[in-house]
């Protein structure tokens, strides 16, 4: 519990979906279909956050667990919607232990704030059944995207120092491909959203254990 403390300050004023969710959404629904989920599909939702898009994945009849480590996040998700499986928890944890193992783990906008990314990746393969697919998005980076940072001034704004429990890792395909192959995940894709493709806002990487 005390670590679970120590990580837990990401805080939320609702339980609706935001202006990330317009750009995440499209893309993460196109790829659950493509990967044949379905009504009964076992997903968890890693870092749910406020439960919204848990709330979304399970009216598509998905069965569907939540857990994130904010406890007003979890607060919100409960009150709006009390019929769902949201737990406070974290990727730092043996959660495979308790949830079993599942045919999809959807983390959206996680991975960037986390101090130690290799043992949540661990987390992500252990909740996978084997075949299972990961879908993870995180703030993309890339060459151009960061030459027009620079150039632009923006440099601060998108590095976060003064926004308390903000983005710490920054990554590129290179490194979150690495990662998650670390961590014994496979058939690894990209794909970006939100604006051109070189300045991306978001990507999303698909891997299957």
């Amino acid at each position: 519990m005390e670590q679970l403390e120590s990580i837990s300050g990401y805080t939320f004023d609702d339980a609706e979906l935001n202006g990330s969710h317009d750009i995440l959404l499209p893309c993460l629904l196109a790829v659950l279909e493509e990967r044949g989920s379905g009504k009964g599909t076992r997903v968890m939702d890693l870092g749910c956050g406020n439960g919204a898009v848990t709330e979304l994945l399970h009216r598509r009849g998905h069965s569907v667990v939540g857990v994130d480590p904010s406890e007003s996040g979890i607060r919100y998700a409960r009150e709006k919607y009390p019929h769902l499986q949201i737990d406070r928890g974290s990727a730092y944890e043996p959660i495979s232990e308790k949830y079993g193992q599942f045919d999809f783990v959807v983390s959206l906008e996680v991975v960037e704030h986390l101090y130690n990314p290799r043992k949540y990746a661990a987390t992500v393969h252990g909740l996978l059944k084997p075949g299972g697919t990961a879908i993870i998005s995180t703030p993309y980076h890339g060459y151009w995207k960061n030459l027009t940072m620079a150039v632009t001034g923006r440099l601060d704004h998108h590095f976060t120092a003064l926004w308390d429990h903000g983005h710490i890792k920054f990554w590129s395909y290179k490194t979150l491909r690495l990662l998650l192959e670390e961590a014994g995940l496979r058939d690894i894709q990209f794909h970006r959203v939100g604006r051109i493709p070189p300045l991306a806002k978001s990507m999303l990487a698909v891997a299957r254990k």
